[in-house]
């Protein structure tokens, strides 16, 4: 008993290592010069769906052989394209933004629109859910006030973006029986869509457009075959032993991950305005799950 507990919380750190490493590695590439937005999203996307479906075919072999033929079809256009929104989103708003602004916004945005989702499909919101939207809410509104007139703000806009669309994504895979199946193939579909826009960014860029470094091609298929890929069938896989409050409290520990692998690994600094935003958005966001959990418990 005790070695499976101590092996889920090795697995579940592991994840969340996993999902703030993607936004220390992204900032690091593009606040670097390395790489650009638009080729770190395409090596990211191609190399974790080449992960992915590697993972799957290893999955199938200990399972009947129809499972792996089934794989496209547990996934679909519209996740595909959430997915998509997210991941160009998420490089592009990390041009302006630092490591712990960006996973606050980014996992913040994305507990906001699943609590959203769930009042949009019938769930009744308590005071103390109410609470916790309204501190949010609050510490959203204090985290972009300073920064209205610089660049920042469509960092703001960019990752708030990305976390909309990734907890449209998450809705959407709760159905899914197969996840690691459904989210191969969402990545898999992204691939079309990466490179029309590839094409129409590329066609319209100045002939002074600089190359990517091997460097940065290195972060950015770090970043999509081992955090996204690797982190994602991680995830999964850990998943259906969690409530789903613990899951989502887990979720908050990614920005503070962030911030702290930023400090390190980015040279970045910690500013009381960052702390203060930070206790805010979590803070509220956390309100909102306890009050879900003890209407659960009180049913």
């Amino acid at each position: 008993m005790m070695t499976s507990l101590l092996r889920l919380c090795v697995y579940v750190m592991l994840a969340l290592l996993a999902f703030a490493a993607n936004s220390v590695l992204c900032r690091i590439a593009l606040n670097g010069g390395l790489i650009d937005p638009a080729q770190f999203t395409a090596w990211r996307l191609l190399s974790g769906a080449i992960t992915l479906v590697v993972l799957c075919v290893l999955a199938s072999l200990t399972k009947p052989r129809g499972d792996l033929k089934t794989a496209w079809q547990e996934g679909s256009w519209l996740s595909a394209l959430a997915l998509f929104i997210y991941a160009l989103g998420f490089s592009y708003a990390y041009v302006t933004l630092s490591t712990g602004m960006g996973a606050l916004i980014l996992f913040g945005a994305v507990q906001l629109t699943l609590i959203s989702l769930a009042v949009r499909a019938g769930q009744k919101l308590v005071w103390l859910e109410w609470l916790g939207l309204v501190i949010a809410f609050s510490g959203f509104v204090y985290l972009v006030l300073p920064t209205l007139s610089s660049p920042s703000l469509l960092g703001f806009i960019l990752m708030t973006l990305a976390g909309i669309a990734w907890g449209m994504y998450t809705w959407r895979g709760k159905v899914s029986t197969k996840p690691l199946f459904a989210t191969t193939s969402n990545f898999v579909r992204t691939l079309p869509m990466l490179l029309v826009i590839l094409l129409i960014i590329y066609i319209s860029a100045e002939p002074t457009t600089t190359k990517p470094q091997s460097e940065g091609i290195v972060l950015a298929v770090t970043s999509g075959a081992i955090m996204s890929g690797l982190g994602y069938a991680i995830w999964y896989a850990v998943l259906p032993y969690l409530s789903a409050s613990s899951t989502a409290v887990l979720q908050l520990l990614v920005p503070i991950i962030a911030t702290i692998g930023g400090v390190i690994f980015a040279n970045e600094s910690i500013t009381l305005h960052l702390i203060i935003a930070t206790l805010s958005v979590l803070g509220g966001v956390l309100l909102v799950i306890l009050g879900r959990n003890r209407i659960r418990k009180n049913a």
